[in-house]
């Protein structure tokens, strides 16, 4: 028997209007460069009003980073609803080769890490919300080890795995790339070749 939750009608049409916005605000930025962008051009683009518009982002940056509380919620999900057997890490692994590597491989992967890269706004956006997910993803990981929020090898090991992204960026094989870390998280260091 299927137990998920049936989404109504009513919640479909709010997550097509701001994937719709989220899909029109990119291609713009893509196209004209953030800067260049305004939130009315990215209305006006997705057919809503700007009203509408901030109903579903709360700032222009928000807008880039459409998946932000997705991945946060994904992150925790992985440690908390593992199979009962499976390590922290190793749900982790998992949870990263799933949802980050069709990412890393997203043919707009490249002009979507030029854009961040090139725009301080959504520099310092992208290092707020890194720094958010890590105390989450920190704290869901020390919770589960039943221990104090602030315990530093929950804090390295949440930092650790939020890092794989940026270390894995540009490589040939993201998924042995992924797998080589995870491998150190799991087993310690290894000299590489031995």
């Amino acid at each position: 028997m299927d137990t998920s939750p049936v989404v109504g009608r009513r919640e479909r049409k709010k997550a097509a209007t701001r994937q719709a916005i989220a899909d029109a605000a990119l291609r713009l930025f893509l196209e004209r460069g953030y800067d260049r962008v305004s939130i009315r051009d990215i209305a006006e683009a997705a057919d809503v009003s700007t009203t509408t518009l901030f109903k579903h982002f709360p700032s222009k940056e928000a807008l880039v980073f459409d998946r932000d509380e997705d991945r946060e919620a994904g992150l925790i999900a992985a440690v908390r609803g593992r199979p009962a057997g499976q390590s922290v890490v190793e749900a982790l692994r998992r949870h990263v080769l799933e949802s980050w590597l069709p990412v890393a491989t997203h043919p707009l992967r490249a002009g979507f890490t030029d854009l961040v890269d090139s725009t301080p706004a959504l520099q310092e956006y992208a290092e707020r919300m890194w720094t958010r997910h890590t105390a989450a993803l920190s704290t869901a990981i020390a919770d589960d080890a039943g221990v104090s929020h602030d315990n530093i090898v929950c804090r390295a090991l949440a930092r650790f795995v939020l890092d794989i992204p940026a270390l894995t960026r540009g490589r040939q094989d993201p998924r042995t790339a992924v797998e080589e870390i995870f491998d150190l998280l799991a087993h310690g260091w290894r000299p590489p070749g031995r």
